[in-house]
């Protein structure tokens, strides 16, 4: 289930709650019992790393932009 994240615009606190995404916009009453909070926009980092890298340009004779030829 995803966590979304809201801060209390009475006390400042920022919590998360975990809720169905069809419910991510309800109304959420931070832990101090206020009910004047806004969902934040989260960021979502994603872990890992490529197998294979895109070749670097080379700056001799073909390849370049276009993968050679086509380009003067």
């Amino acid at each position: 289930m995803p966590r979304y994240e809201y801060r209390c615009r009475s006390c400042g606190d920022t919590f998360e709650l975990s809720r169905p995404m069809a419910e991510s916009s309800a109304p959420a009453a931070c832990p101090a019992g206020h009910d004047d909070t806004v969902k934040l926009l989260s960021t979502v980092a994603v872990g890992g790393s490529a197998s294979a890298s895109a070749p670097a340009p080379s700056s001799g004779g073909g390849g370049g932009c276009c993968g050679g030829g086509c380009c003067g």
